[in-house]
């Protein structure tokens, strides 16, 4: 008895390639050329920077054809050469459920940390770097034993308490990048006490400024500017910091191009950790939720990093920063295509499209549903990802839900 195909496949030309076509491989003449997971075409533009890269054939699935303005997916760039992204960490020593109820304290005892710090400096322009670090070093521990249960702490945001949530998130987001490029460990707990205080000069600023909801005027900008080496002075007091600290301080805001500040640093002045540290930052400033700015998906943050390379940010770092994420980050509201609502629960290296989804809400029902985790790559589960949402989309309590999800 033959057993039926989990799925219809063609092969096409280049030529014949549409957006909003599903590809799941391509193939090229006299040139080994890799993609690194299978994904949609969104536009005109994705099938001539497959033609450029040498792409004759494509082998495509009819079935996951759709429109292209529906479609809420990055399909990667095409390469010549794959960049390795293992790395000689170990990528946990426990499960996700078991390491959300230390992260979250964790999160939570950092935030008081920073609330804590900030205060200091108000008053008497100092901080506790030996308090920071332990704090910071905790949280590298906690990633080594499962980077996603802090992953998906950061996803998590209150409007007003976004000094204090950046803070933490860009020195969570920049230990895991840090990971997945397999720097030393104590390098990794370095950068990640210099991410924990690369704002920390924002305090000093006008609060009249610091606070204003909306956006800030030519001059307003100029004080704001000012957060960086108001920052770097106060750290400079602190015996025995590590230089990689400084520098993430004095580089989170240099661009590539020699547009950012203050120094207006060029490409050959900015350091791998400035480089990397202007990915993460910018990334967590999109993504996050403030009183006057809702924050954007993900994928729109991945998209408009990828945009500004090479200009702005390091292209290489970019696209290793993506991978290391994920196209759907944990954490993630998702729906799927069937109406279920889901938070990712875990990535899926070997095809990023399809992660693990632990699913509670129907919203062709319009109520909550018995907890389920779905591994999408897997034939029996015929779900896709439909699109990124916000909770208050769906008028949920994302909070509750997610709570339900990892802390039960």
């Amino acid at each position: 008895m033959t057993q039926k195909p989990e799925c219809s496949t063609q092969k096409i030309t280049v030529n014949q390639l549409e957006p909003g076509m599903y590809v799941l491989s391509v193939r090229t003449k006299g040139k080994a050329v890799s993609v690194k997971s299978e994904g949609y075409i969104s536009s005109k533009e994705n099938v001539q920077k497959l033609i450029k890269a040498g792409i004759t054939h494509l082998t495509v699935d009819p079935s996951r054809q759709k429109q292209a303005d529906t479609i809420d997916r990055i399909l990667p760039e095409i390469k010549d050469k794959v960049v390795p992204t293992t790395s000689k960490n170990t990528i946990g020593s426990i499960s996700l459920d078991q390491e959300m109820a230390k992260a979250s304290k964790l999160y939570n005892d950092a935030k008081i940390l920073q609330h804590k710090i900030l205060r200091s400096l108000t008053v008497h322009k100092t901080i506790n770097v030996l308090e920071t670090k332990e704090s910071t070093d905790a949280i590298v521990e906690s990633i080594f034993r499962n980077q996603d249960a802090l992953a998906c702490m950061t996803r998590l945001r209150i409007k007003d308490e976004y000094l204090v949530e950046h803070s933490l998130n860009v020195s969570i987001l920049m230990s895991i990048f840090a990971k997945h490029l397999a720097f030393d460990r104590e390098i990794i707990e370095q950068l990640a006490l210099g991410a924990f205080l690369h704002d920390i000069g924002k305090v000093l600023v006008s609060p009249v400024i610091l606070h204003k909801p909306g956006k800030l005027t030519s001059q307003e900008f100029e004080v704001m500017k000012t957060h960086v080496d108001l920052g770097v002075e106060v750290l400079k007091e602190s015996p025995d910091l590590p230089k990689i600290v400084i520098e993430l301080v004095q580089q989170h805001h240099e661009r590539l191009d020699g547009n950012g500040y203050p120094k207006q640093l060029n490409e050959q002045q900015i350091s791998q950790f400035g480089r990397m540290i202007a990915i993460v930052d910018s990334y967590d400033a999109m993504t996050a939720e403030r009183v006057y700015k809702a924050g954007m998906h993900p994928i729109k943050a991945f998209k408009i990093l990828i945009k500004d390379a090479p200009g702005s940010f390091d292209s290489d770092l970019v696209e290793q920063f993506v991978n290391c994420l994920g196209i759907y980050p944990v954490g993630t509201l998702i729906k799927l295509t069937s109406g279920k609502l889901g938070l990712i629960s875990r990535l899926n290296k070997s095809q990023p499209l399809l992660p693990f989804v632990r699913v509670f809400y129907n919203t062709r029902l319009n109520q909550a549903i018995a907890m389920e985790e779905l591994d999408l790559s897997q034939a029996k589960h015929k779900d896709q990802i439909e699109c990124c949402i916000k909770p208050q989309d769906f008028n949920i309590n994302l909070l509750r839900f997610f709570k339900a999800a990892f802390h039960s």
